[in-house]
């Protein structure tokens, strides 16, 4: 699924390198899928205004550049509307200071 790969390559891209050695976890429940990004909001990115069209910063400039080029990601601030587009109202976030978790529920839920 496009959706879950877009999530979990910003995951990987966004992730705090510096700040702790916690993997970025993927955990696939019966009635939904949560990725756990041990990378909070960063630079102009807020609690309140992450993922908001046009709202976007680069963490990790390198690893990004990186991706780009060996095609793991298209363009600067498009995963999320790439997934929010596949998912709709089945993609929500709890974004606290320190981390990130990407919640897709089921099409039952």
């Amino acid at each position: 699924m496009e959706a879950l790969r877009q999530l979990t390559r910003n995951a990987l891209m966004h992730r705090s390198y510096e700040a702790t050695n916690a993997p970025v976890r993927v955990y696939w429940f019966d009635d939904r899928i949560e990725i756990h990004n041990p990378g909070g909001p960063f630079g102009g990115v807020t609690p309140e205004n992450f993922g908001q069209p046009g709202v976007t910063d680069y963490r990790n400039p390198n690893l990004a550049e990186a991706l780009h080029a060996l095609g793991y990601v298209q363009r600067f601030g498009a995963g999320i509307a790439i997934a929010r587009k596949a998912l709709g109202g089945r993609l929500c976030f709890e974004v606290q200071a320190g981390s990130v978790v990407a919640v897709v529920k089921g099409a039952d839920a």
